[in-house]
């Protein structure tokens, strides 16, 4: 019905099974960022909006920005990176350097809501500040290898150019050249034209850059690469990949799977100007965010995603009012020896009844603990695969699992 209240356009809701897959991708990416010395840090989901203002470009219609109560102009998170600017800035007394953190956070963008793109979505930053030698640069792309590598894929490839190498090609080109893959040669010409390039000119700025050469910042990161065990059909450059931050410079790169045709799965780049402009202070700073949606669409596309099991283990079935007790003391011993244990919350549901409950959540087991159980101190576990039953002494029913 047209006036029943349901989520958002462009938001999401996670039942339990779509919820149990992002927190284990959660779980695989900080056991990745956390092995090669990475903390934690969260920022908050509102900031002011003269943070962001001026620093990513053209996206800025994209902001969800409004004035709050105390009539400030404030703007729901639409990155991590300029926040972490902030913090970085904030607490510069507090930080040692070099400083890596790892960040997994929900972003907002006022994106028209389609396949694949939505208001609100997580993203997974990894950043190193303090260094400005190309190997935090290689550090972060290697965190990022490792990373899809650690998930199961066969191959991903870092795509890497650098802002350096476009130097006298306008931000508006920049923007247009960025989107080769998407809208092909013509396309990204027209784009040029319609920014008020003319067209000769649009041309020499898309010739100019599709013949860019490696330069010796990105040939060390490809050597540091190397001697972090990538063969070299794990990494390239690509001299068209633009990124369309106004804030991107030095080197940038882009994450893809080659088993995945649906794009890039993360965008990195170095942004030691944003950080000076934000902070007032010389500290060089790149790093990665990761596409977490895009990250596990490629996990399933790819048959990557492993059995993923509820945290019950066994449901404890109150077989009458008079023997409730008798369960509650039964779930409590397991859950005290760390069994992951579901008690029926209804006393005079029928027993039939909360079988077909268990088996429709696919808990393994079921125990049921009636008369003669108490009476001969056993109690009877089902096996709800096999509807094997057998009575077991209730000392032992812990041993089990």
């Amino acid at each position: 019905m047209s006036n029943k209240i349901q989520v958002l356009k462009g938001f999401r809701d996670f039942l339990p099974v779509e919820a149990r897959k992002r927190q284990w991708l959660r779980a695989q990416m900080i056991k990745v960022f956390e092995k090669w010395g990475y903390e934690p840090l969260e920022t908050p989901t509102l900031e002011p909006y003269d943070l962001f203002k001026g620093e990513v470009g053209e996206d800025e219609k994209l902001f969800y920005k409004f004035k709050d109560l105390g009539d400030r102009e404030v703007m729901l998170r639409y990155d991590q990176t300029v926040p972490t600017c902030r913090v970085i800035g904030q607490y510069a007394n507090e930080i040692k350097f070099p400083f890596r953190r790892y960040q997994i956070q929900s972003n907002f963008r006022a994106e028209k809501p389609q396949a694949g793109r939505f208001r609100e979505f997580v993203q997974a930053d990894i950043d190193i500040f303090g260094i400005a030698s190309p190997l935090a640069d290689a550090e972060a792309i290697a965190v990022s290898l490792d990373l899809y590598r650690s998930l199961g894929f066969k191959k991903a490839v870092a795509v890497i150019n650098s802002r350096d190498l476009m130097k006298g090609v306008p931000y508006e080109a920049i923007v247009a050249i960025d989107k080769l893959k998407k809208i092909g040669v013509d396309g990204i010409i027209a784009d040029m034209v319609a920014k008020g390039i003319d067209k000769d000119q649009a041309q020499k700025y898309f010739d100019y850059v599709k013949n860019i050469q490696p330069d010796e910042t990105i040939k060390t990161i490809f050597e540091y690469l190397k001697s972090y065990g990538f063969d070299d059909d794990w990494y390239s450059f690509e001299p068209t990949l633009a990124r369309s931050f106004s804030y991107s410079q030095g080197p940038i790169w882009e994450m893809v799977i080659p088993e995945y045709p649906s794009g890039s799965v993360g965008g990195g780049e170095r942004y030691d100007g944003m950080m000076k402009r934000i902070t007032g202070k010389d500290i060089p700073a790149t790093g990665i965010a990761f596409g977490f949606d895009r990250t596990l669409e490629a996990i399933e596309v790819c048959g990557l995603l492993p059995k993923l099991n509820i945290s019950t283990q066994v449901l404890v079935t109150v077989f009458s009012p008079e023997l409730r007790d008798k369960a509650i003391e039964l779930s409590t011993r397991l859950r005290r020896a760390g069994v992951g244990v579901e008690l029926y919350p209804d006393d005079r549901t029928k027993l039939e009844k909360q079988l077909k409950y268990a088996n429709a959540k696919s808990i393994p087991f079921v125990t049921i603990l009636g008369p003669e159980e108490i009476r001969n101190k056993t109690v009877k576990l089902k096996n709800m695969d096999t509807g094997e039953q057998k009575c077991l002494p209730d000392t032992a029913l812990i041993s089990i699992f």
